[in-house]
Formats: C-alpha cells, sequence, structure tokens
C-alpha cells in the first residue's frame, strides 16, 4: 500500500515537473518575441541606437546654431514651396523635404567649399544647404529666368555647379555612377575634394547602386554615399521588396564597407557621422556609406496625399519631428531661446523676400530654348 502512494506521489510530482517546464518554455518563448518586436521598431524608427547619447557629443554653440539655422531655413522654404504649389505657382511637380531636412542640414554644415553634392529629385534641402541663394531655388520652382537654370529645371532638377551643387536628379540611382566619376576627377587632380550622392532607400534595389558601391571600393574613391530612408519606395514600403531590414546598410558587407545606421531625424548624429566620412574620404581613407532612418511628412510628391500611410506610422514619425526636438535639445542645453527666435525670424524674412523676388521674375524667353543644350551654350555650330 505504501509503495502505490509513494508511486503516485512520485507521478504526480513529475507532471508538476513537466507542467512548470512548459511554463517557463511559454516565458521564454513569450520574452524572445517580445524582444524580436522591441528590435523590430527600433528598426522602424531610428536605425541602430548612438554609442553616445543625442545631445551629449562636444559639438560648440556656433555649430548647434548653423545646424538648428539650416533646419528652420528648409522647413520655412518647404513649407512655402507646398503653398505655392497649392495656389498653382509651381510649374510642374515638386517632391519636398518636410520632416527630412536633418539629414541635408548635417551633411551640408560638415562639408568645405569645392566639395560636390549629388542627390534626386527631393532636392530643395541639399541645393539651400550648400549655399545657393534661396531666391534662385524659389524662381526655379516658379519657373522663372531668374531662377538657377534659368527657369529651364524646375523642383526636380535644381543645380548650381559654383555651389558645388551637380544636380537633382529624377532617375532613380542614375546619379551615382555620375559622382564616382566626380570623385575619381579629385582623386586623379589630388584636390582634396569630397563628393557626397544622396539617394533614398528605393535605389538600393537599382542595379547601379551597387555598381557604383562596388567601383568606387576597388578604385578607392573620395566618396560619401548616404541612404535617406524614409521607409516608403514613393507608394510602396521598402521592406516589401527587399529582403533585408536596412536596405543600404545590411548591404555594405558585401562591398567592404562598414554598416552604419544613424537617426537621420538627428541633425548632430547626421553631422557627426557625415564629418567623420567626409574627413575620411578626404584624407586618402575611400568610401563611406550611411543609412539615415527618416519619415516624409507628407506623400512622394504634391500630387499624393499620402493616405497609403499607416496612421499609427505616421503619428509615431511626426512625433519625431526634427525641428521641435533639436529646439528643445538646444534650450535643454543652455542656449539661449532668444537666439533661436532670432533664427526663425531671420529664415522667414528670407523666405518672403525669396518669394517675392520669384514671383516678381520675369519668364523666361523662347530664345532660351535654344540655349545650354551644348557645352558652348548653343546648337547652331552642329548644324
Amino acid at each position: 500500500m505504501a509503495t502505490t502512494t509513494a508511486k503516485k506521489t512520485a507521478k504526480k510530482t513529475a507532471a508538476k515537473k513537466t507542467a512548470a517546464k512548459k511554463t517557463a518554455a511559454k516565458t521564454t518563448s513569450k520574452r524572445t518575441a517580445a524582444k524580436k518586436t522591441a528590435k523590430k521598431t527600433s528598426a522602424r524608427v531610428g536605425g541602430r541606437k548612438p554609442a553616445t547619447p543625442a545631445g551629449t557629443e562636444e559639438l560648440s554653440e556656433q555649430t548647434r546654431l548653423a545646424l538648428y539655422r539650416q533646419v528652420v531655413r528648409l522647413r520655412k522654404f518647404e513649407e512655402r514651396a507646398y503653398r505655392l504649389f497649392m495656389d498653382g505657382l509651381v510649374k510642374g511637380t515638386s517632391h519636398l523635404s518636410l520632416g527630412m531636412e536633418a539629414i541635408a542640414a548635417g551633411v551640408a554644415e560638415a562639408m568645405q567649399e569645392g566639395d560636390r553634392t549629388f542627390c534626386t529629385y527631393r532636392g530643395h534641402a541639399h541645393t539651400l544647404a550648400r549655399g545657393v541663394p534661396m531666391d534662385g531655388v524659389m524662381a526655379e520652382l516658379l519657373g522663372r529666368a531668374n531662377g538657377v537654370c534659368a527657369g529651364k529645371g524646375g523642383s526636380m532638377h535644381l543645380t548650381s555647379v559654383e555651389h558645388g551643387v551637380m544636380g537633382s536628379y529624377a532617375i532613380i540611382g542614375a546619379h551615382l555612377p555620375i559622382a564616382l566619376g566626380s570623385a575619381w576627377q579629385s582623386q586623379l587632380q589630388d584636390s582634396g575634394e569630397v563628393t557626397v550622392a544622396f539617394f533614398g532607400d528605393g535605389a538600393t534595389n537599382i542595379g547601379a547602386f551597387h555598381e557604383a558601391l562596388n567601383l568606387a571600393v576597388v578604385w578607392n574613391l573620395p566618396v560619401v554615399f548616404v541612404c535617406e530612408n524614409n521607409l516608403w519606395m514613393e507608394y510602396t514600403p521598402i521592406s516589401s521588396v527587399t529582403a533585408v531590414e536596412h536596405p543600404a546598410a545590411d548591404r555594405a558587407a558585401a562591398y567592404g564597407l562598414e554598416r552604419i545606421v544613424i537617426d537621420g531625424n538627428d541633425p548632430e548624429a547626421v553631422h557627426l557621422e557625415a564629418k567623420k566620412a567626409i574627413d575620411k574620404a578626404r584624407a586618402g581613407g575611400g568610401p563611406t556609406m550611411f543609412e539615415a532612418m527618416t519619415y516624409r511628412h507628407g506623400g512622394h510628391s504634391r500630387a499624393d496625399p499620402g493616405t497609403y500611410r499607416p496612421e499609427e506610422e505616421v503619428a509615431e514619425w511626426l512625433a519625431r519631428d526634427p525641428l521641435p526636438t533639436y529646439r528643445k535639445r538646444l534650450l535643454d542645453l543652455g542656449i539661449a531661446e532668444s537666439a533661436l527666435d532670432e533664427i526663425d525670424q531671420q529664415a522667414q524674412a528670407d523666405v518672403d523676400a525669396a518669394t517675392e523676388a520669384a514671383k516678381n521674375g520675369p519668364l523666361p524667353d523662347i530664345e532660351s530654348a535654344f540655349t545650354d543644350v551644348w557645352a558652348d551654350g548653343g546648337s547652331s555650330w552642329r548644324n
């Protein structure tokens, strides 16, 4: 009888242990799932966290104010461009950088005179950040003769060689091999100039992207590749058509480059990463690529309301708007609010003046259609 009771007790104890193991396994599984979810959320919101907490890097007040000035100017310009488009004054379409200004600001502040910028059709911010006069850019959007391209380029083809802005390119990824040519020239002439090529997440699935990366490393060219990953390639989420989580950074190793993902909404994080990459290229250290996580506030272009994006995603990123978040950081660091207000007011005055200059600019003469066709300015010698 005692033996039977002992066996029953042992059986119950074994059953309890088995149940405990199953419970522990379920708990572990839940923790693993939670970690995966947290990892995906972190990647979607801002990529890999910086090694140093944002705002604690050793940047001078002068540099911080310069970054803030850039972001404010770019934001106010894009807001005005949107309004002018809705008023029917902007000729053709336009692709705004609202919400993405920190990337253009951070990189431009790390560049020197003589360095060259290649960007996409979403190029207003990159053009202005390199010092191209605001009135010339605004006039170009309005198709006026006093625009930077005499009204013949418009929003999608802004170019100012004298400022190192080597063009905004409408064909996805097509400018990346051209940027290599610029970097190759710098290398051959030993000029010390660096080329920076910006591209969107969608360009990473284009053959020219891979060809450019490969040749840049093979020839050790002074070029920096900056992927502006705003999660959406026009109307399609990049994650739905790409095998890796980070379309640029996760492919870097295939070309012998370091995997770098940064918060593209943090002007200081962008500036520090860009400065490191540009200094390396200038010293003969070869190319670098980094992926800056960001988000456009509106649709792909002004004709696109962007309603296909999840409301929760939009709200999450709007809460990380680079302008108010950076302003708050500067105030927390002890920078006078009056100094920031002065920058805000000056930027608004600049935009107002540029708008008036653009509206009052003349329309291009019909004869101008035959200029800038060839390098000598005309085509008559070929006929």
